[in-house]
């Protein structure tokens, strides 16, 4: 038997964000008889799967922050000659620049750049430090990959080559199922008809929490029968939680913290809100339109991530504007709620998609570099 190409996965701090989890999902399914995958990891990572990816075949390999720039590329430019990977996949964004820069110095022929965010207002050390990344961003990758066209046009320019690889999901797990919304709701412990506003996002400044609490105490004022859930964990948690006690909101809003089961909570949910500063696509969108609910996302994401038509998109300026678009929501339009149909989500299907990008590494690692 042939043995399975391994691709070096540099995935910064493993800390159960997004894109950790994007690519954990194609791990699950993509043909590990022919891929394999390596995770590069931050050694300050805080919430690793490192008994699943090692049952999986892959192996975890932990390197200096990639805040210590030298002590970072010098262990990444001696494991990528000792390992000899032929494949070297970055998804950190700007920061793609180091990693690949090491793996160019090592000699690795194919260097992925894959850009999975953006910026946004009021992040402005981080903002200043993406613009400068940017000005080489097409220096050391032999290719691009971006989770939307946004997203890829932002990191490597308006003209530049790159392939959209979407952040694929298991599209059946997160279909509208009536009852196991009664059994979430049961477990959550929401009495009777509680009107449930819904948000999935690490506690982090882009996801904007504090606009979120400001828009849910304005709903409050509306909606007695009004309950925020907030599932994630983060850096921020504490100061969203302090947040919550000064508005005098403690009985209404309930702090999930990470979970593995996010689509039964879907299930839970009335409404999905995501006033982000910013967004490479909003995955979590997508997932919440499978599951048939109503989404109120901020005007800077995506437009991309509104596969059903059918997202209010809102700027977020003032809480009083969400707050009278939450209210607003008729009792039909969550009462009403039904199964969707995934046709229109193709693009979104884990299995299509990891089809592919085997595919797409296998023909790289053969020399296929177009």
């Amino acid at each position: 038997m042939v043995n399975p190409i391994r691709v070096a996965q540099i995935v910064g701090k493993m800390n159960g964000g997004g894109v950790e989890a994007v690519v954990m999902n194609y791990y699950r399914h993509i043909d590990r008889s022919k891929v394999q995958f390596d995770f590069l990891i931050d050694s300050d990572s805080s919430l690793v799967p490192r008994e699943e990816i090692e049952s999986l075949g892959g192996r975890v390999f932990e390197i200096p922050p990639y805040q210590h720039v030298i002590e970072y590329q010098r262990e990444l430019q001696r494991l990528f000659r000792e390992e000899g990977w032929k494949i070297v996949h970055s998804h950190i964004n700007a920061l793609s620049v180091f990693p690949l820069r090491a793996a160019k110095k090592a000699g690795v022929p194919v260097r992925i750049a894959h850009s999975h965010s953006t910026s946004g207002k009021g992040e402005y050390a981080k903002n200043a430090l993406k613009a400068v990344l940017k000005t080489q961003s097409n220096r050391y990758p032999t290719h691009r990959f971006a989770c939307s066209r946004f997203a890829g046009e932002w990191l490597f320019g308006k003209d530049a080559n790159f392939e959209v690889v979407y952040n694929a999901i298991d599209l059946n797990s997160f279909r509208f199922n009536a009852e196991a919304r009664e059994q979430a709701r049961a477990d959550l412990g929401l009495v009777g008809g509680q009107f449930v506003i819904g948000h999935v996002g690490r506690f982090m400044a882009q996801k904007n929490h504090p606009f979120l609490i400001d828009v849910f105490a304005e709903v409050a004022k509306c909606r007695d029968d009004a309950v925020l859930l907030l599932v994630g964990s983060g850096e921020d948690e504490d100061s969203i939680k302090a947040l919550v006690d000064e508005h005098g909101l403690s009985d209404c809003v309930k702090f999930l913290g990470q979970r593995n089961d996010v689509n039964r909570l879907y299930q839970a949910f009335d409404v999905f809100v995501l006033p982000s500063l910013y967004e490479g696509l909003g995955l979590v969108g997508v997932e919440a339109q499978v599951s048939g609910l109503p989404c109120l996302l901020s005007d800077v994401i995506p437009r991309e991530v509104d596969v059903t038509g059918e997202c209010t998109f809102l700027p977020i300026d003032t809480p009083v504007e969400w707050a009278d678009a939450i209210c607003s929501l008729s009792k039909k339009s969550y009462e009403g709620r039904k199964s969707t149909s995934i046709d229109s989500f193709a693009n979104y299907n884990i299995d299509q998609q990891a089809g592919w990008l085997s595919r797409r590494y296998l023909q790289l690692a053969n020399g296929d570099i177009i």
